[in-house]
C-alpha cells in the first residue's frame, strides 16, 4: 500500500502563528470559565469585568486572522455571527454564545430602571421628530428615525437601560456619560417648543416621562436617555442627511456613519461637513486607537498596522456591526408597516 500523503511542514512563521492562536484560544476559554464561576458563585466581580473578556475575544480573532493570513487553508465555513471566516473559526461559536450570555448578566439594568413598552418605536419617533424640528422633510425624517434605531442596536444590542461591563462612565440605552446626558437635556429644552407645534402627543409623552423619572439617574429611563443622547451627539448632523443619503444610499452605511459620531465625533462631523465623506482621511494615532478599541482595524497584524484610513475604509471595517444594523433595519421596516 502506498504511504499516506504527508502534510507539508509548517514554516517557522506559520508555526508561530498557530501557537499564538492556540494560546489565545486557551486564554479566551480560561477567562470565560473564570467569569462564569464567579457569577455562579455570586462572588464579587472585578472592576470592569467585561474588559478582560473583550480583550481575550479580540485576541482570539486577531490571532486567527494572522493564522489564516499565514495559512489560507485554515479559512473555514461561514459562522452564524456573520463574521468573515478569515477572522473566526466557526467551531468556536459556542464560546461566543457564552461570551454574550456573560455580558448580558454583567450589564443587566438596575432594579429601578424605567422601561418602555415600545422601546423601538420610541427611538424612531424621537429621531424623526428631532429631524423634523431641524427642518427635514418627512422622507428624510424617516431616515433619521431609521438611523437612530441603528445606533440603539449598535450601542446596546437593542436592550433598554443596560449598564456597561467595560466602562464605569457610559450607561443606558444609548450609553451616555453624565455630561452628555446633561448636554442633551439642555438642547432638548430649546427644541421642545418646535416639536410641540407639530407633534403635541410626543411632547405629552415626554412630560409624562419627566414626571416619572424623579431623582433616578436619567440614563436609566429609556425615553429620556434616547432623547438626550440624540440631542447631544446627533441632532446637529441630521441636517446633512439628504447629502449623506446621496453619498451613501445603503441604509447600513448611513447607520455606520452616525454610529461613528458616538465613537469619534469630531473627525466624523468634520467628514460630514467636508462634502467628500468617503474620501475624508483620518490619520491621528489617537483617533485610530479609538477605532481599534471599537473593533475596527484591530484584528490581525495587517489591520493594526494601518496608520490612517478614509471614511470609506472605516465604514468597510465596521463589519462586526453589520448584523446589528441589519436587525435594526428589519425592526424599522416592521414599525413602518405597523404604522401604515
Amino acid at each position: 500500500m502506498p504511504n499516506a500523503r504527508a502534510q507539508p511542514a509548517l514554516t517557522a512563521s506559520q508555526s508561530e502563528a498557530l501557537n499564538r492562536y492556540n494560546q489565545a484560544l486557551n486564554d479566551f476559554k480560561s477567562v470565560l470559565r473564570q467569569r462564569r464561576a464567579q457569577i455562579d458563585a455570586k462572588q464579587p466581580l472585578p472592576n470592569l469585568p467585561g474588559q478582560a473578556l473583550y480583550l481575550a475575544r479580540n485576541a482570539l480573532m486577531s490571532t486567527y486572522k494572522d493564522l489564516t493570513d499565514a495559512l489560507p487553508a485554515r479559512i473555514g465555513r461561514p459562522n452564524k455571527f456573520a463574521i468573515p471566516p478569515a477572522y473566526f473559526d466557526a467551531d468556536n461559536e459556542p464560546l461566543i454564545d457564552e461570551y454574550l450570555r456573560l455580558f448580558s448578566i454583567m450589564q443587566a439594568p438596575p432594579a429601578n430602571a424605567q422601561y418602555s413598552a415600545t422601546p423601538f418605536r420610541d427611538v424612531v419617533d424621537l429621531g424623526a421628530a428631532i429631524a423634523r424640528a431641524r427642518g427635514l422633510d418627512a422622507a428624510n425624517a424617516d431616515v433619521a428615525g431609521r438611523i437612530s434605531l441603528g445606533i440603539f442596536f449598535a450601542e446596546s444590542n437593542g436592550n433598554q437601560n443596560i449598564g456597561n461591563a467595560r466602562s464605569n462612565k457610559y450607561k443606558g440605552s444609548f450609553q451616555t456619560g453624565v455630561s452628555e446626558s446633561q448636554g442633551g437635556q439642555t438642547r432638548w429644552a430649546a427644541i421642545k417648543p418646535s416639536i410641540a407645534a407639530f407633534d403635541p402627543a410626543l411632547i405629552e409623552r415626554d412630560t409624562t416621562e419627566e414626571e416619572r423619572i424623579g431623582k433616578l439617574d436619567r440614563r436609566y429611563n429609556h425615553w429620556i436617555n434616547v432623547r438626550d443622547a440624540l440631542m447631544n451627539a446627533h441632532a446637529d448632523a441630521f441636517q446633512y442627511i439628504p447629502a449623506i443619503v446621496r453619498a451613501f444610499p445603503d441604509p447600513i452605511d448611513q447607520m455606520k456613519l452616525f454610529e461613528l459620531i458616538q465613537i469619534v465625533p469630531t473627525p466624523t462631523k468634520a467628514a460630514i461637513r467636508s462634502g467628500n465623506i468617503a474620501g475624508y482621511r483620518v490619520s491621528d494615532p489617537t483617533i485610530m486607537g479609538y477605532l481599534r478599541n471599537n473593533s475596527m482595524f484591530t484584528f490581525g497584524q495587517a489591520d493594526r498596522a494601518k496608520p490612517s484610513a478614509t471614511y470609506r475604509e472605516i465604514l468597510d471595517a465596521m463589519w462586526l456591526f453589520n448584523e446589528k444594523f441589519e436587525r435594526a433595519l428589519a425592526k424599522f421596516n416592521e414599525i413602518k408597516a405597523q404604522k401604515k
